[in-house]
């Protein structure tokens, strides 16, 4: 009996001991506040792919001040994959190319940071950057605290070669590790929305992709030999349904790069950029600025759409309804006021006729709500600049294939 009390004894002990590696709550988590408007900027892989270089980043960052676009908004110049070499150092550490930043990646930021912009890089949570180069997946910890030496202030991080591990603990463990190195740095999850990010991104990062890769046309699928698809900016508007409610200040869908400037022509980079800005989608441009069309400068740098994706609210519209193939877009805004775009999806012209007191609105997310014939809203259509009168009269327009029209609505 003695000797069967002390196996009890000892049994009681090992359980307690093994049951105690649990007890430990992990902290971390994003910076808070960094995002609280759609972060803005640009990004070099759309049209540039790994082809990146320091007289690159430079030129750029001088045409984002002297064009504009700076004073627009757009603050962040971000280096995607390709910035460094295909080997660690024999401190385990990331090497930017000497061949590419002959100056190194220290002055190329202060550089970036003199002109009053901000700097972002590129890695991957797997073995292997999608181009191939080094990944973090191990290194979490070492390469925050590289970053924060370097001093950059956004970080994209991707979801190539990541076989074998889960995407929220991935993200999360890279998001700790920032927190830990000690810079605030804007993370920004490039999951591709395959692991629904927007259900358990909000801790960890301050914006999370929802597809695949853009491509620069209005809706079609590029397939690429390797068995992945990119999609036109109409593809990625309709892929995710309900996913708005996960969306606002902090933490944003991010509906990916534009590709205003490339390939699509001015009435389509319009529509892309109105609906872009409609969703509250960050908004990085992918263009090349030393060769940037007046007509592109002046759709990107809309002061009245870029009030509506910036709006402090931060709410994503919502599809309305869809009459004759023209959709009907509105996005609730403070102050009471809605943005409404009229979106041709056809290949035609189309007439509008909408009689405001027939379509009041209603956000089941958010709560919000008009009652036209209750109250009456002036109207500003926003690429024109001009007065459209009110609602109290139907608002009558044509409209081009693939055009668009955004109406602000101020009580």
């Amino acid at each position: 009996m003695k000797n069967a009390l002390l196996v009890l004894i000892a049994l009681s002990i090992t359980s307690f001991g093994f049951g105690q590696g649990n007890t430990h709550k992990q902290e971390g988590g994003k910076f808070e506040g960094l995002a609280m408007t759609p972060p803005m900027g640009w990004n070099s892989w759309n049209t540039f792919a790994t082809n990146i270089d320091e007289k690159l980043v430079k030129e750029t960052a001088d045409i984002m001040v002297s064009s504009g676009l700076a004073a627009a908004g757009y603050n962040y110049i971000v280096l995607d994959d390709g910035w460094m070499t295909h080997e660690r150092d024999a401190n385990g550490d990331l090497v930017p190319d000497p061949q590419k930043f002959p100056s190194g990646m220290k002055a190329l930021i202060e550089y970036v940071h003199s002109k009053g912009l901000k700097f972002g890089l590129y890695n991957c949570a797997g073995t292997k950057t999608c181009a191939g180069y080094p990944g973090t997946r191990g290194y979490e910890y070492q390469d925050a605290r590289f970053y924060a030496r370097l001093g950059i202030d956004f970080l994209k991080y991707d979801w190539c070669n990541t076989e074998g591990i889960t995407a929220k603990e991935a993200y999360k463990t890279m998001s700790n590790a920032l927190k830990t190195a000690g810079r605030p740095i804007v993370f920004s999850l490039c999951e591709w929305g395959d692991n629904q990010p927007w259900e358990w991104g909000k801790p960890i990062g301050n914006l999370w992709r929802i597809s695949g890769d853009i491509y620069p046309c209005f809706d079609c699928e590029f397939k690429h030999p390797e068995n992945w698809s990119s999609w036109g900016f109409m593809k990625i508007i309709d892929m995710r349904k309900n996913i708005r409610k996960y969306s606002g200040p902090d933490h944003w869908n991010d509906f990916d790069m534009m590709e205003v400037g490339n390939e699509m022509n001015d009435t389509e980079d319009k529509s892309h950029f109105a609906m872009w800005c409609m969703v509250a989608s960050p908004l990085f441009t992918g263009n090349d600025y030393r060769k940037m069309s007046k007509e592109t400068l002046a759709i990107l740098t809309n002061k009245e759409l870029l009030a509506i994706n910036q709006d402090k609210l931060g709410i994503q519209g919502f599809k309305y309804k869809v009459i004759d193939g023209v959709e009907v877009w509105v996005k609730p805004l403070s102050d009471g006021a809605w943005a409404v775009s009229f979106l041709n999806r056809t290949d035609s012209l189309k007439k509008i006729n909408f009689d405001w007191k027939k379509n009041n609105f209603k956000d089941s997310d958010f709560g919000f709500e008009t009652d036209f014939s209750k109250t009456t809203f002036k109207l500003k259509d926003l690429w024109k600049n001009k007065e459209a009168g009110s609602t109290k009269k139907i608002f009558i327009s044509e409209i081009a294939s693939h055009d668009v029209i955004t109406l602000k609505l101020t009580p």
